[in-house]
């Protein structure tokens, strides 16, 4: 595996992991009393969000299902994108 393809999977990883703990964010009840945790959230939140409307508006979440589906088609949607930047390098 040649430097760039091995950095861009590593960025790839490195995404899908912000995008889990995202996910386990809005499962956990988090105290914002630690300046440290409150920049990480931020952070993870500023990281993940732009990748996330596009799908939260294509996937809205009715009133009778709080359970949000739309990080299920972004990370197939990464994948495809993943393969799609692979395949030309």
């Amino acid at each position: 595996m040649t430097s760039l393809a091995y950095i861009l999977d590593m960025a790839f990883s490195v995404y899908r992991w912000l995008l889990i703990a995202r996910i386990l964010m809005s499962w956990l009840p988090v105290s914002g009393s630690n300046p440290l945790l409150n920049s990480a959230m931020s952070f993870i939140y500023d990281v993940t969000e732009p990748f996330l409307a596009p799908f939260r508006r294509m996937i809205p979440i009715s009133s009778g299902m709080p359970i949000d589906f739309s990080p299920i088609l972004a990370f197939f949607v990464l994948g495809l994108i993943q393969s799609l930047v692979f395949r030309f390098i």
